[in-house]
């Protein structure tokens, strides 16, 4: 950024074709405590200025080149924080307001009164100074509001790691309590990610599917160990309470605002399209999209899996199985999807989470 000039600068340039209103007002500034230089033309004057910009320029109007307009017009394209005083012949009078009009501070009629060219020059001085702090005001502003963000983002960044975080912890003990094993709940939040890329769905609502794939069985916290862990078939009544989990688990998060979000997978995962899933029986488009993609990749990750009561199946028999219910338990626009995905894809995910 560029540095801000010198709010206290008293310096003054002087530009005249005459070299006795030059000694004159040069001598008589002096006396008032102003720093002084002089130039004869236009161009001497910015060549002066190249070196060091004075904080007020007294200009004649009309000189030999260049006039006083065109040295105007200069100053203010590269030095707008210089002033500029005109000096102007009784019957110029119209040209030195045009020139106020052009951003020059004041003007002065020939013949020079010093005390009141030093006072229109300590006004220009003032004005200067107001103009340079409110600036530096501006800019302290600048710096202290970017301190701020940055200070803010660093916290979100913290708040967020300690949100994932208590996440990670919450998801390894729900697979733990369910005896889950082989990050289930990682590995479908991971898949999720990648259909819902390949569907093109938003950044936003990609981030909302994977947390709520995450936490899709967090309602199972309320189920009893005695149905949750039962190894033989539950009876009917347990299958009422099992089916209980996805609304306990929106009672879970709806009120915890940033996993909000999350709700609409974790209370509709076990929607199907043809409407005879639960607890709604939601049907087709009426089923939330990403609740639509988890059950495509939850219902692979099952299927590629040991289970007590049954081997894993392979990756085409599980594509096979995805096919056969293409439009009764599962979105048919979500089961094409998946199937352009690459099987490596889904293989490096599933070697990812088992650490192999």
């Amino acid at each position: 950024m560029t540095p801000l000039p010198d709010k206290n600068d008293r310096s003054v340039l002087v530009v005249d074709d005459e070299p006795s209103v030059r000694e004159i007002v040069s001598r008589g500034l002096g006396l008032h405590g102003y720093e002084c230089a002089a130039a004869a033309a236009s161009r001497e004057a910015l060549a002066l200025m190249e070196g060091r910009a004075p904080a007020v320029v007294i200009s004649d109007i009309n000189m030999p080149g260049e006039s006083g307009f065109w040295l105007l017009d200069r100053i203010k394209e590269r030095w707008r924080d210089t002033a500029v005083i005109m000096l102007t012949a009784i019957d110029e009078t119209q040209s030195a307001v045009t020139c106020l009009t052009q951003g020059a501070d004041d003007y002065i009629v020939k013949p020079i009164n010093i005390k009141e060219l030093a006072l229109s020059v300590g006004k220009a001085i003032e004005k200067r100074r107001l103009v340079i702090e409110n600036k530096e005001y501006q800019h302290n502003l600048e710096l202290l509001v970017e301190e701020r963000t940055n200070d803010l983002r660093k916290a979100l960044q913290q708040l967020k790691h300690s949100y994932d975080m208590t996440l990670q912890a919450l998801v390894t003990a729900l697979d733990a309590r369910e005896r889950e094993t082989g990050n289930h709940s990682q590995r479908v939040s991971m898949y999720s990610v990648v259909l819902a890329k390949e569907m093109g769905l938003s950044a936003a609502r990609i981030q909302d599917l994977s947390t709520g794939a995450l936490l899709h069985d967090i309602g199972k916290l309320g189920i009893p160990d005695s149905i949750l862990l039962k190894p033989g078939d539950l009876t009917e009544e347990e299958w009422r309470l099992m089916r209980r989990h996805p609304e306990i688990g929106r009672d879970i998060l709806k009120d915890i605002d940033f996993l909000e979000p999350a709700v609409g997978v974790v209370l509709n995962h076990h929607e199907h399209w043809d409407g005879s899933g639960y607890p709604s029986g939601l049907k087709g488009e009426g089923i939330p999209q990403g609740a639509r993609i988890f059950l495509v990749v939850d219902a692979f990750d099952t299927i590629t899996t040991d289970r007590p009561y049954r081997a894993a199946m392979t990756f085409d028999e599980a594509c096979e199985e995805l096919r056969r219910c293409r439009g009764s338990q599962f979105d048919p626009g979500a089961i094409d999807h998946f199937l352009r995905v690459p099987e490596a894809t889904w293989r490096e995910i599933r070697r990812f989470t088992l650490g192999g």
